[in-house]
């Protein structure tokens, strides 16, 4: 196995997808109060509510989206996206994982959006690449 901490925990991780489509959304940044509060209705195990000073960006299980669309003026919106998880505890100190993980899709030709929680990582990558995607972490897996 190698020594770099990086590719033992992608090595030792179990990659977990829920069959689910997201949506990712693009907010104004005074639009905060509203994407948190789409955020706090959802009752999926994935969302997400990004902010920064120049926009708010939200992802939610496409399935609900209908249910708040409304609710959001200004926004653009992209969908069909799958849940990629590397379900293994990851050190906050851990250098190199999710470059490592946008290497090895990158030389697959797909893009991803990665979300770094407090122990888990996860990536967004398109529907129509899902499957190459995860091909290729399996094989990167294995190798």
């Amino acid at each position: 196995m190698s020594d770099n901490p990086a590719v033992r925990a992608l090595a030792q991780a179990t990659l977990y997808s829920d069959e689910k489509l997201y949506v990712v959304v693009h907010l104004p940044p005074r639009a905060i109060t509203a994407g948190a509060g789409v955020l706090a209705e959802v009752a999926a195990p994935f969302s997400a509510l990004i902010v920064d000073k120049d926009e708010v960006t939200l992802v939610v299980n496409q399935d609900d989206w209908g249910f708040f669309a409304d609710r959001l003026p200004e926004k653009r919106v992209e969908t069909d996206y799958r849940l990629i998880t590397f379900d293994l505890p990851l050190d906050l100190a851990l250098v190199g994982f999710i470059a490592l993980v946008g290497r090895i899709l990158a030389e697959a030709g797909v893009s991803c959006l990665p979300f770094g929680a407090y122990e888990r990582d996860h990536i967004l990558v398109s529907a129509d690449h899902f499957q190459t995607a995860w091909d290729a972490l399996i094989a990167a897996q294995q190798a």
